[in-house]
């Protein structure tokens, strides 16, 4: 059995940008890409465009939406939510259960989510570190298992881009996977096994960071 999964990190966000945004923003846990983000968006789906992806899942939060819908535009797919694909539900950063845009409107903003599918899984704030590389890691293994025959894009956040591909690859440690901005992780399985053949990829990027930032 061989099948492909690519994990995607979104693209920059706005608050990486302008910090002070978050001192006014209705949701100040769930920020919009950066306009630098949004050409990061394009600049992976055209990285994409060419593979043969059949399914889409992203992580509820605005940024992954965005970051998702934009490749989905090109890919021409429709994208399904999925709260195991979330950000690091930490209460050091997150002073509560972080607020994002209710999925009816989600669905009005952005028509290549599935509106007949709601959002998968349910979020637990808050969480450790530990829980939420093992609360990724399950939510793949569940997708791989749910839909074996299918290509995957998985479009997640730093910390579930770690426990996604420490869920699939063995022997694998959160410091041995690349999770920068808007970057690329292709996990292949061959058989019962699975290989790590890019680990978080930026070369489709004009820029990317220097530094990478979880929060």
């Amino acid at each position: 059995m061989t099948q492909t999964v690519w994990i995607a990190r979104h693209a920059n966000r706005l608050d990486f940008v302008s910090p002070e945004w978050f001192n006014t923003a209705e949701r100040r846990y769930d920020p919009p890409l950066s306009d630098d983000g949004l050409i990061q968006v394009k600049e992976l789906a055209h990285r994409l465009k060419s593979e043969k992806i059949t399914r889409i899942f992203a992580s509820p939060f605005l940024r992954t939406v965005q970051t998702a819908c934009g490749i989905a535009e090109v890919l021409d797919l429709p994208v399904t939510l999925d709260w195991g694909l979330c950000e690091w539900l930490n209460g050091d950063w997150m002073t509560e259960m972080p607020e994002i845009e209710p999925f009816d409107r989600l669905c009005d903003r952005f028509a290549k989510i599935n509106s007949t599918v709601p959002i998968r899984g349910i979020p637990h704030y808050p969480e450790t570190e530990k829980q939420c590389l093992h609360r990724a890691g399950k939510a793949i293994n569940k997708l791989v298992t749910e839909f074996p025959d299918d290509e995957l894009l998985c479009v997640g956040h730093g910390a579930s881009v770690l426990g996604m591909t420490m869920g699939l690859v063995d022997g694998i440690g959160k410091s041995d996977v690349n999770a920068s901005l808007a970057c690329l992780v292709k996990v292949v399985r061959n058989g019962e096994q699975w290989i790590m053949e890019l680990n978080g990829d930026t070369s489709h990027l004009s820029s990317s960071e220097s530094t990478i930032r979880f929060n």
